[in-house]
C-alpha cells in the first residue's frame, strides 16, 4: 500500500513543523513548504526522513496563486496522491488599524486567507482521485476578539474560519472534511515579532483557567484528532484550544 501524503504550509518551523513531524510519526510522507528559511525546511525534512518517511521541500509564497500552482505541480512530480492539507502558513503586519497601509492589508490577506481558497482548490483535485481527504487550517483567537496590533491578522483569520464553513459544505460530496483549530497564545518564534509579546505571555500564564498557557502539542493534538476517523462528522468547525481564556470577559 502507498503511504498517505500530507502538505503542511509554513512547516519549516514552529507549529507547522510540529504538525509535520507528528504526521510523519503517524506514517505520512510530507511536503514541507517554506517561503524564506530553506535551511530550517531542510532540517525539518531531515528529521522526517530519519523517521523513515519521505519529505519533499518546496519553496512557495502561498499568497501568490501562481506559486501555489507551481507547488502542486512539484507535488505531482514526486507523489501521485494527496490525503491531507494543513493550511498553516501565516504572516501579518502588526499595527493599529489606523496605521495600516494597503500593502499591509494585501500581504496579510493573501498569505493568511487567499492561500486557503486556492490551495484547497488544488488539494481537492488530488484528494478526489483517492476517495477523499482532510483539510485543517490554523486560526487564532484574534478572529473573534480584539487583540492589540492584530487587525490584519485577526480579520484574515476570521476569513479563514468563514471559508472553512463554505469549503466544508462544498467539498463534502467529494468526501473531503474541512475544519480549523484556533489556539490561544503559544510561545513560538512567530510570537517574538509581537511588540506586546511579554504582555501576551504574562496574561496567558496568569489568566488561563486551565492553569497554564497553551503549548504546541495542544494544537497538534487537536489537528490530529480532526484528521482522525473519530472526527468524521465534524465539518466546518473551528475548534478553540485555549485552556478557556476566551471565556473570560
Amino acid at each position: 500500500m502507498q503511504n498517505k501524503v500530507a502538505l503542511v504550509t509554513g512547516s519549516s518551523r514552529g507549529i507547522g513543523k510540529a504538525i509535520a513531524l507528528r504526521l510523519a510519526e503517524a506514517g505520512y510522507d510530507l511536503i514541507i513548504n517554506y517561503a524564506r528559511s530553506k535551511k530550517a525546511a531542510l532540517e525539518t525534512a531531515a528529521e522526517i526522513e530519519a523517521l523513515g518517511r519521505k519529505a519533499l521541500v518546496v519553496k512557495a509564497n502561498v499568497g501568490d496563486v501562481g506559486k501555489i500552482k507551481q507547488m502542486f505541480q512539484q507535488i505531482d512530480e514526486h507523489f501521485d496522491r494527496l490525503d491531507v492539507f494543513i493550511n498553516n502558513a501565516a504572516s501579518g503586519v502588526l499595527r493599529p488599524a489606523l496605521q495600516l497601509e494597503e500593502t499591509h492589508w494585501d500581504w496579510t490577506m493573501n498569505i493568511n486567507s487567499k492561500a486557503l481558497l486556492f490551495c484547497a482548490q488544488e488539494a481537492a483535485k488530488r484528494m478526489e482521485k483517492n476517495n477523499g481527504g482532510k483539510i485543517v487550517s490554523i486560526s487564532s483567537l484574534g478572529s473573534i476578539r480584539y487583540l492589540e496590533n492584530y487587525t490584519t491578522v485577526g480579520v484574515s483569520k476570521a476569513a479563514v474560519e468563514a471559508l472553512t464553513r463554505y469549503l466544508a459544505v462544498e467539498l463534502a460530496e467529494k468526501n473531503i472534511t474541512v475544519n480549523a483549530v484556533s489556539g490561544g497564545a503559544v510561545d513560538t518564534e512567530a510570537l517574538k515579532h509581537f511588540p506586546n509579546r511579554e504582555q501576551l505571555l504574562e496574561e496567558a500564564k496568569e489568566k488561563t483557567p486551565a492553569g497554564r498557557m497553551v503549548q504546541m502539542d495542544d494544537i497538534v493534538n487537536a489537528v490530529m484528532f480532526l484528521l482522525s476517523d473519530q472526527a468524521y462528522m465534524i465539518r466546518g468547525q473551528t475548534m478553540i484550544v485555549d485552556g478557556g481564556i476566551s471565556l473570560l470577559v
